[in-house]
C-alpha cells in the first residue's frame, strides 16, 4: 500500500475539520458538528490503514517513536469523535485533528523501527489501557486550556467571541473532571498491568516511563482529591491538569524521542 497518499488526504481532512471547528469557536461560521465529525471520521478511516501498514512493516512487535505517535493520535481522534456525541468535547479536535495529520505524515516519511517483545494478553491489556489513558488525558489537556481561556475572559468581563461559543464554565469544568476521572482509571490499570506483566524494565528502557507515569498519576489524583475535598476549580485545576499531562507526554515519548530521533538508536 502507498501510505503517503492516504496520509496526505487524511491530513487535509483533519485540517479542514479543525479549521471549521476553530472558525465556529470564534463565531466566524455557523456550527456544523455533523460535518466536522464526518471530516474527522473520513480522516480516521484513511489513518487506520496507514497505521496498520506501519505496524505490520516494523521488524519488532512494539512500535517506535513515529509509529507510536500516529497510533496514539488515531486512538485520540476516535475517542474525541465518539465522546463528542455525548459530551461537548469536539473543540478538542481543533488541536487533535491537525496533530494527528502531522503525526501521520511524519510516520510515513520517517518510519520507526520496532522493538522485540512477546505479545501476551497481559502486555496487550497494558498497551490498550495506556493508549486509551493517553487519548483521554490528552483531550483533558485541551479541555483545560479552553477552561483557562474561558475563565480568564470572564474575569476580564469579556463575554463575546469564544465565551459565547463554549458551554457554561461550570459545564466545561464538569467535563474536564469527568475526563480526568476516566483517564486516571485507565492510567491506574496501565501502571498496574505494566508492573505485573512487563519484565526486565531496565533493558526495555521502561524505568523512566514508570516513574513519570506514577508522577502523573500522583498529580491527577491530587487534583481529584483537591476537587472533592477543597473545591478546587478554575485556573488551579487547569494548571494541575496540564502539569500531569506534560509528565505523561514525557513518559510516553521521552525516551523514544531521545533514543530514536536524537541518538538514532
Amino acid at each position: 500500500m502507498q501510505a503517503l497518499p492516504f496520509a496526505t488526504i487524511a491530513f487535509i481532512l483533519y485540517v479542514a475539520a479543525a479549521i471549521w471547528q476553530g472558525m465556529t469557536l470564534f463565531r466566524h461560521v455557523p456550527p456544523r458538528q455533523g460535518m466536522v465529525r464526518l471530516l474527522g471520521a473520513l480522516g480516521l478511516l484513511l489513518h487506520i490503514p496507514v497505521v496498520v501498514e506501519l505496524v505490520s512493516s516494523a521488524p519488532g512487535l512494539l512500535p517506535g517513536f513515529t509509529t507510536s505517535a500516529t497510533l496514539l493520535m488515531a486512538v485520540a481522534v476516535n475517542v474525541v469523535l465518539v465522546a463528542s456525541l455525548f459530551k461537548p468535547v469536539l473543540n478538542a479536535g481543533i488541536v487533535l485533528f491537525p496533530l494527528a495529520g502531522i503525526a501521520l505524515i511524519f510516520a510515513t516519511w520517517l518510519p520507526s523501527q520496532g522493538s522485540q517483545s512477546g505479545l501476551t494478553p497481559g502486555i496487550l491489556l497494558h498497551a490498550v489501557s495506556s493508549a486509551l489513558a493517553f487519548a483521554i488525558l490528552a483531550i483533558a489537556a485541551i479541555q483545560a486550556v479552553l477552561v483557562g481561556l474561558q475563565n480568564q475572559a470572564l474575569r476580564h468581563h469579556h463575554i463575546r467571541g469564544i465565551v459565547q461559543s463554549l458551554p457554561p464554565l461550570t459545564t466545561m469544568e464538569r467535563v474536564l473532571f469527568e475526563l480526568v476521572w476516566s483517564g486516571i482509571v485507565l492510567l491506574t490499570l496501565s501502571i498496574i498491568s505494566g508492573l505485573i506483566f512487563l519484565d526486565n524494565m531496565f533493558a526495555q528502557h521502561l524505568v523512566h516511563k514508570t516513574v513519570l507515569s506514577l508522577g502523573a498519576w500522583i498529580i491527577f489524583t491530587t487534583l481529584l482529591v483537591g476537587r472533592y475535598r477543597f473545591g478546587w476549580r478554575g485556573m488551579r485545576a487547569v494548571r494541575w491538569t496540564l502539569g500531569g499531562c506534560a509528565l505523561l507526554l514525557l513518559a510516553y515519548f521521552g525516551s523514544k524521542f531521545v533514543l530514536e530521533i536524537l541518538l538514532n538508536r
